[in-house]
């Protein structure tokens, strides 16, 4: 078997990995970089997003755009891969910024192989910040190649299930995300912000807000069941209701029974909003309820929380933020968040990496003893070289034999 990295490696994002044999080729993710702007480059590689398709099929780990963005500029006639949920997640995204979704895929599921040309994939549901994520085992030519696209163990998901099912591998392609950072620490779990979240609460009577990515259901459900734990109703935005609908996660679903409400920002939601029924809620409701709001930091949303401060007072309330802190350096964010402060709100970070950290690294590579890693999505691909002694570790080379 070959494996060609085609974009991903000495980088974080824009991963688009081949594994191929002599009558088989299959392509692994196919995102964007995270620098792009308005304008995406696409990279000319003949068959798959140039000329008549050349490739067997694509297989997609998760739906974060670093993964998926290039997906509509593929070439006619390549089939694609990803899990159920995971298009219905971004399909329902898709659907309420009015923009298409270009593709259809084929479904995969939890350790049901699917076999190629003489390539077998069998994906394996890991735990990540994007919902219904999957490492993907190719077995091919007698060899087997492990690609864990992004993961991390700190999520509600069992890590050491995931590990005991996974056989020794001849190569892994493994991500390494969080390894420029130099304090080693270990990743708080999403269970452990839970605990954070109710204590922080309890000491604060205002209103309670959650500024975080809709698409991240883990920590949805973090957010659902705090609300459950100090009595509070849990406010979803249209948006964020669709994708909650959308993942099938019964802990954030739209349910007035589960003390789950929707609510719109702008009258052109009014036709999502009436979808959930008695679930939906009124604005005039708020001064009412103690709550906990799922918000976004755009301008829309900023304009109809101005209103509702008039309205009840927001003072002695919270702001989760639940987001990467390199993106309070957006002056979009961070006047957001300014923005709330002067409101009397409390901005409290409650907030875990979705990619694993160096002992959920080290556990992976022990279990699958493979003969050769090959580090993608990272800044550090050096630090596996403490594996040198026991295996071969590839940074610098595109195309691998094995």
């Amino acid at each position: 078997m070959k494996i060609y990295i085609h974009r991903g490696q000495n980088q974080i994002g824009g991963s688009i990995i081949e594994i191929s044999t002599d009558s088989t080729r299959i392509i692994l993710d196919a995102g964007i970089t995270l620098d792009e702007g308005e304008t995406v480059t696409v990279p000319q590689i003949d068959g798959l997003f140039t000329g008549k398709k050349k490739y067997d099929g694509i297989f997609i780990s998760h739906y974060h755009s670093d993964h998926i963005g290039l997906l509509q500029y593929i070439v006619d006639g390549i089939h694609v891969w990803m899990g159920e949920k995971s298009f219905d997640i971004i399909h329902s995204s898709n659907n309420y910024r009015k923009l298409p979704t270009s593709f259809t895929p084929n479904y995969m599921h939890d350790r049901e192989p699917i076999i190629i040309g003489n390539i077998t994939i069998t994906p394996f549901l890991c735990d990540h910040s994007a919902y219904d994520s999957y490492m993907l085992l190719l077995e091919g030519e007698g060899r087997k190649i492990l690609y864990t696209g992004d993961f991390r163990a700190n999520g509600r998901p069992d890590y050491d299930d995931l590990l005991n099912s996974l056989p020794k591998a001849d190569a892994v392609i493994i991500e390494g995300t969080t390894l420029s950072r130099t304090d080693g620490i270990r990743n708080i779990e999403e269970q452990k912000l839970e605990e954070i979240a109710v204590q922080y609460l309890s000491k604060h009577k205002g209103p309670c807000f959650i500024l975080m990515s809709a698409m991240n259901i883990d920590r949805l459900i973090t957010i659902a069941n705090t609300a459950k734990r100090t009595g509070r109703v849990l406010l979803e935005n249209v948006y964020t209701a669709g994708i909650a609908e959308a993942s099938g996660a019964a802990e954030v679903m739209p349910d007035r029974s589960n003390n789950i409400r929707v609510f719109q920002i702008s009258q052109d939601e009014h036709d999502l909003l009436l979808r959930y029924g008695d679930a939906k809620i009124s604005k005039n409701e708020f001064p009412d309820i103690s709550f906990i709001m799922c918000i976004r930091q755009s301008r829309l949303m900023r304009k109809y929380l101005e209103k509702r401060s008039k309205e009840f007072s927001f003072e002695d309330g919270v702001l989760f933020y639940g987001m990467w802190k390199g993106y309070q350096e957006n002056k979009e964010m961070a006047d957001f968040l300014e923005f709330m402060q002067d409101k009397g709100v409390n901005i409290h970070t409650l907030h875990t990496s979705g990619h694993a950290d160096q002992e959920t690294i080290d556990k992976l590579i022990q279990r699958t003893s493979p003969e050769m890693i090959i580090p993608v999505h990272t800044e550090n691909a050096d630090w596996f070289n403490r594996y040198e002694n026991v295996c071969s570790v590839i940074n610098d080379r595109s195309e691998i034999s094995i």
